[in-house]
């Protein structure tokens, strides 16, 4: 029995309603991600199951989502494929953390692109300086300023690279969550289908029951008739034998 938050029993969780928290966890990732405090978004997160049917509290989301982590965890560290599909959540836990690692790696690059671009406007403002003046003593000045500026030359290259691999990282990012989804879909088209194929075999037993009561029914009132038609002739035939064994008053 899986447990949703501290040492009490609850009801345990089903597949498809651990695939709607993973769901409504990826979407606040991004918020999860700017807030300590989460208690709030764990609340919304319940509100949210409440309303898919699912009658979980915060407590209960949250810690179901703890056991995820660690189970992914352990799942990460093995390097055969087929053992990771054993635990079937792997996937959208993957998908989370990969978009988790994604934007940390993407602020980090804005970050180091901003403090190169100040860097770079500040020596640009030093190399018309230094046009100015020629003696000795400025063109040493002027040629640590052009390796500071081949420095950040080069560090801008490089942020540039970064986001180019951001980029691709994001669009792998976008894919895999599209399949996801894809996948998802699927699976609640296959549900929905086997619920209607469900409803259409309890209404086809119903109408057979419904059927079988109409013809019994019909059996038993022709059996009903044709007991009273022989009842009848029955008493016909003997009131016949009587009257010719009687013999006639004069």
């Amino acid at each position: 029995m899986d447990s949703g938050g501290g040492g009490e029993r609850f009801p345990q969780w089903s597949v498809e309603e651990t695939r709607d928290l993973l769901m409504l966890r990826a979407e606040l990732e991004p918020t999860f991600m700017e807030k300590k405090r989460n208690k709030v978004l764990w609340q919304l997160i319940s509100t949210n199951m409440k309303e898919r049917g699912y009658n979980r509290t915060a407590d209960q989301c949250k810690c179901k989502w703890k056991n995820l982590v660690t189970r992914y965890k352990g799942f990460e560290t093995m390097e055969e494929e087929g053992m990771r599909q054993q635990f079937p959540f792997y996937n959208e836990l993957q998908t989370i953390f990969t978009g988790r690692m994604q934007r940390m790696l993407w602020m980090e690059a804005e970050a180091i692109g901003g403090s190169s671009k100040k860097r770079l406007l500040s020596s640009d403002d030093d190399d018309d300086q230094d046009e100015e003046e020629s003696d000795p003593a400025a063109d040493k000045t002027s040629s640590k300023k052009k390796k500071k500026i081949a420095a950040a030359n080069n560090k801008d290259a490089a942020v540039v690279n970064l986001k180019e691999i951001l980029e691709e990282l994001m669009k792998q990012h976008m894919q895999i969550e599209m399949q996801w989804m894809k996948l998802y879909e699927s699976k609640e088209e296959e549900r929905r289908r086997r619920d209607m194929e469900w409803r259409q075999k309890m209404e086809a037993l119903e109408n057979d029951k419904i059927m079988f009561d109409r013809r019994w029914r019909d059996r038993e009132e022709q059996t009903r008739i044709k007991e009273e038609t022989r009842s009848e002739k029955r008493d016909a035939l003997i009131t016949i034998l009587l009257n010719k064994l009687t013999p006639p008053q004069d």
